[in-house]
């Protein structure tokens, strides 16, 4: 067919040919793989990144002491409110255009944020950045786990986003560090456009169109989700930030309970549910979402008060307090790595959940020892021990958490997945802060009395890990050896 032939069929059916045809292709699985790791490293850091700045944020732009919270808050409250909604959005509208989308969408809330000239402007653009990522989160996933087929490649690009996803909390706090001491506040948000803008290319350029699910939208299912979530995490970061008697954070609680039961109603009686609850019939998948649950609560918790703890009580600098993570973040990509290439098919999957729960706990149970007059020496045993049992679990929860799953399905668990890990963030700091309150009275003050509280919370992110430990070997399947090669294929 002549190139003429080809553009008067363009004009008369509305389309235009597939320019990404004609762009040079060096690798389409290697740049799928850029483009999602890309985008989930993007979220992830832009948890942490913007902590070490905060002080610097502060002075800048005239924050109370209160509404400094929110810098961090406005991301978290639109990311983990939306996410459910996003990964129905992919399913209906099309993975590929969602996850350009809301990537698009990040950039441009990252460029606004950088450039704010008051506490107003940041907020609105920390709340767009949190919609952005609820949007193109669930879609990357869901595209890695179509693109990639069944077996040993499909683990190692499990792998590989495991490690990102957990590593990318520490990074984002080495990177931050390294930005606001080498440059200025307003990086931690500029560094995400030349990233971002590379891996829109790839992803532009590799990505397939996809299939697009023809159906109603579920409204009432997306506002009482959407709504339920954003309240109840709404109200346990203000239980964390006013205590679990403010009246506005019960308030929240209540109606965010309130809004998930009838979530729950409108799912059951809905033709093209926004998640559907078959997902959460089998067992072993249904614990996987609460086991991600607890390992975020304890992983977030610690990183929060152990930042504290080595800049109030070891003096490091924001740089040297990224830097200190360094060993987490490298056992989190070898443990990954060595339950992607060896341990998957030579041991079950509760097998490897047990053992890597029991070896992050026991790195918190060490590192409640450190006190006022330790050093860095006596981090890094725990350190490594942390990271390396969440390379573990996170890779081994993923597998559990989408076999078995139907492939029209894969945007709503992929949306689950990312839920848990980001309300597991916010309800482990909300509960840990509550727990510090209550191990350092009022009355108590320095650095001994900071301590105490510091060593407590570690000791019971240890036992809630443990607790999650049990309810591996109570729920996961005993004979599952194969890995995620079935992830994706039968409903179950």
């Amino acid at each position: 067919m002549s190139n003429s032939s080809v553009a008067d069929r363009a004009v008369v059916t509305g389309r235009m040919p597939d320019l990404r045809r004609r762009l040079p292709r060096i690798s389409g699985g290697a740049l799928v793989l850029f483009a999602v790791l890309g985008c989930q490293l993007m979220v992830v850091v832009d948890a942490t990144i913007v902590n070490v700045a905060l002080p610097n944020i502060q002075r800048a732009l005239d924050f109370s002491p209160t509404n400094l919270s929110w810098v961090l808050n406005a991301y978290t409250l639109t990311f983990g409110g939306l996410l459910l909604l996003g990964a129905r959005l992919g399913d209906i509208l099309g993975r590929r255009r969602t996850f350009m989308g809301g990537l698009a969408l990040f950039v441009v809330a990252s460029m606004i944020g950088g450039l704010a000239t008051d506490s107003l402007m940041l907020l609105l653009a920390r709340g767009l950045q949190g919609i952005g990522a609820a949007v193109a989160a669930p879609a990357a996933l869901a595209l890695l786990m179509t693109r990639f087929g069944e077996g040993a490649e499909r683990t190692r690009a499990l792998a590989l986003f495991t490690a990102v996803s957990i590593g990318g909390f520490s990074l984002g706090l080495v990177l931050g560090g390294g930005l606001v001491q080498w440059l200025d506040w307003r990086w931690v948000f500029f560094v995400n456009a030349p990233i971002g803008l590379a891996v829109l290319i790839a992803g532009f350029v590799s990505l397939p169109a996809g299939v697009r699910h023809i159906g109603r939208f579920d409204l009432p299912g997306a506002l009482t989700s959407t709504l339920g979530v954003g309240a109840l995490v709404y109200g346990l970061v203000g239980a964390a930030e006013h205590g679990w008697t403010s009246a506005s954070a019960l308030t929240a609680l209540v109606v965010g309970g309130a809004l998930l039961a009838a979530f729950v109603m409108v799912e059951r009686r809905a033709v093209q549910p926004i998640t559907p609850l078959r997902l959460f019939a089998s067992m072993p998948r249904s614990a996987s979402f609460l086991g991600r649950l607890v390992v975020v609560a304890g992983f977030m918790s610690t990183m929060f008060f152990l930042t504290q703890y080595m800049q109030d009580v070891l003096h490091y600098g924001p740089l040297a307090t990224g830097l200190a993570y360094l060993p987490m973040t490298a056992a989190t990509f070898a443990g990954s790595q060595f339950t992607a290439r060896w341990a998957m098919g030579r041991y079950s999957n509760r097998s490897l959940l047990v053992v890597a729960f029991a070896i992050a706990a026991s790195g918190l149970f060490w590192l409640s020892s450190i006190g006022t007059g330790s050093s860095f020496i006596d981090m890094v045993g725990p350190l490594v021990l942390i990271g390396w049992g969440g390379g573990m679990s996170f890779l081994s929860l993923t597998t559990a958490s989408l076999r078995g799953v139907h492939p029209d399905d894969a945007g709503a668990a992929s949306g689950l997945v990312n839920a848990a890990q980001q309300l597991g963030g916010t309800i482990g700091l909300a509960v840990m802060v509550a727990v510090f309150g209550a191990a350092v009275p009022a009355s108590q003050h320095g650095v001994q009395a900071f301590t105490t509280g510091v060593t407590t919370t570690f000791l019971v992110a240890a036992a809630l890990i443990t607790g999650g430990m049990v309810l591996m070997a109570l729920t996961q399947g005993e004979r599952e050896t194969q890995g995620p090669v079935a992830l994706i294929g039968d409903r179950s």
